[in-house]
């Protein structure tokens, strides 16, 4: 075997392998040569290979930082020596049951342990899943049909997630736009409301609280800090009403604290939804509450009234469920918590310096370890203030910073850190900015 053959073998390819030809194979076969949302000029797409902390490779062996580190949950890091021996040691003895095994029960008590609104639990396969599924029991308990979220939040793949986050038909609140939805039944049953206005949301509930079943919000909404009193005025407003209060913590679940937003801005919900990070890179959703609205999938109750069936072949599998308590592991070791947030808080502070050395104006939002820049003039507190951004030059700079070597959602979403990224890390992304900056200023 000579060098060439014997080096493309050690990296986990054959000879015949042509690197230069899996952009052209991705492309023929993925819309867009992606399978979602990324949105890379064909030019640019890339294929990973492989990953190891906060860096990726990809099929032409190009090395970059990874910012998104799989959307946030890849929080340990790729490939965590931990993880990988939790989940390989469980895959010898089954990959999956359909059915609650030992593993599963044990992440249950452990999630039971943390979350502070977690009576009972139901494991999906992922956080789309878990945000339907609240949405679900929340109607069933209530019989009511509408439920409410927030402008420009994401909530997953199904309409209810999808409906008034993007902009393609931007209608006043309460409407939902239906963009991106494929469901036009959103228009009915969908409200939404300005993110971080308490008084326009309380309105709306007061007028449609007897027909709502949930009000959804990512309490951490994107990058969007919330107000002080924002969450406290939900809870306090769903409750008078008899309305479920539904947290998506897909993103927020075990990443801001051990028990999520709800633990951080101190609000306990009626249901939430966890996934992301939970798995420290394994596929994985949950959903959890208090008994009195979990109970509505006890099949004891089938066919009903006041019932919703839930099951899931992969949800709560032995293999995910073994990597999400090695996760859980890591994630509670002393100091982790604060190590994350001066992380992010560090992070911040180099783009805010970046961004303000290169003579241009950006908010930079976040909080824990995740980040954003929005190129505005004025604080970006919600939705309509976002779409006043310079979205256009926000994408040139994602797409530059890519050439940079920088992996990440050219889409202009959050970027991620993680237990891999240190301060040599992030100071390397800081000149790799200073550079994507300069390069990709005028369109």
């Amino acid at each position: 075997m000579n060098r060439t053959n014997e080096a493309a073998v050690m990296d986990g390819r054959t000879a015949s392998d042509d690197c230069s030809s899996w952009r052209s194979r991705a492309l023929a076969l993925f819309p867009a040569g992606s399978n979602g949302e990324y949105g890379f000029p064909p030019e640019l797409v890339p294929v990973i290979e492989r990953g190891a902390g906060c860096r990726v490779w990809d099929t032409e062996g190009r090395e970059f930082l990874d910012y998104t580190m799989a959307w946030g949950s890849a929080l340990v890091g790729h490939a965590h020596p931990r993880v990988i021996e939790a989940a390989t040691r469980q895959a010898a003895l089954g990959a999956n049951f359909a059915a609650v095994n030992r593993r599963s029960v044990e992440l249950a008590e452990r999630i039971a342990a943390l979350s502070p609104c977690a009576e009972r639990i139901r494991f999906v396969a992922s956080g789309t899943e878990a945000t339907m599924l609240c949405l679900r029991v929340a109607q069933a308990a209530s019989g009511r049909p509408k439920v409410l979220r927030f402008e420009g939040a994401y909530h997953g793949q199904h309409p209810v997630g999808i409906a008034g986050m993007l902009s393609g038909r931007p209608l006043p609140p309460p409407h939902a736009d239906p963009s991106g939805a494929g469901a036009s039944w959103v228009e009915r049953d969908v409200l939404v409301a300005p993110y971080n206005d308490l008084a326009a949301t309380e309105s709306i509930l007061s007028a449609y609280g007897h027909e709502l079943a949930a009000v959804i919000v990512e309490p951490l909404h994107r990058c969007l800090v919330p107000k002080p009193g924002f969450l406290a005025g939900l809870r306090e407003a769903t409750r008078r009403l008899g309305i479920a209060l539904v947290f998506d913590e897909v993103v927020t679940g075990f990443r801001l604290a051990p028990g999520g937003a709800q633990e951080y801005y101190g609000v306990v919900p009626d249901l939430v939804a966890y996934g992301k990070g939970l798995g420290g890179g394994f596929p994985i959703g949950a959903y959890a509450g208090s008994a009195e609205w979990m109970d509505v999938v006890d099949e004891h109750r089938l066919p009903g009234p006041n019932y919703a069936w839930s099951a899931s072949t992969t949800g709560g599998n032995p293999v995910s469920c073994a990597a999400a308590l090695a996760t859980l592991d890591l994630l509670a070791e002393p100091g982790v918590y604060p190590r994350l947030h001066e992380s992010g808080r560090h992070f911040r502070r180099v783009l805010a310096d970046v961004v303000a050395a290169s003579g241009e104006t950006a908010q930079v939002l976040g909080d824990g370890p995740l980040a954003q820049l929005a190129f505005s003039s004025v604080p970006v507190v919600d939705q309509k203030t976002w779409l006043a951004s310079d979205r256009a030059r926000g994408r040139r700079l994602m797409l530059g910073l890519s050439r940079e070597g920088v992996f990440l959602n050219p889409m202009g979403t959050k970027l991620y850190l993680s237990l891999a990224h240190d301060d040599a890390v992030i100071g390397e992304f800081g000149n790799r900015l200073a550079l994507a900056l300069a390069a990709t200023r005028s369109a």
